[in-house]
């Protein structure tokens, strides 16, 4: 696991893509972009964190189906 993990020919080219569009923007809008992408990051890391607790019976209400 020394090598560092390349990204598929498709995602290189999302972020090509959306650096395009990030040099575009305003710095305003650059900054708002962030801060939307950063809550999305957050609010996928609670929906993987509760769904591992499900999957792995760790929560302490095991009702969630």
């Amino acid at each position: 696991m020394d090598q560092p993990m390349e990204m598929p020919l498709e995602k290189q080219f999302s972020v090509r893509s959306f650096e395009t569009q990030v040099r575009q923007m305003s710095l305003q809008q650059a900054q708002d972009c962030l801060v939307q992408l950063y809550e999305q990051m957050l609010m996928r890391e609670t929906l993987y964190q509760q769904f591992l607790k499900h999957k792995w019976g760790l929560e302490s209400n095991p009702d969630f189906d």
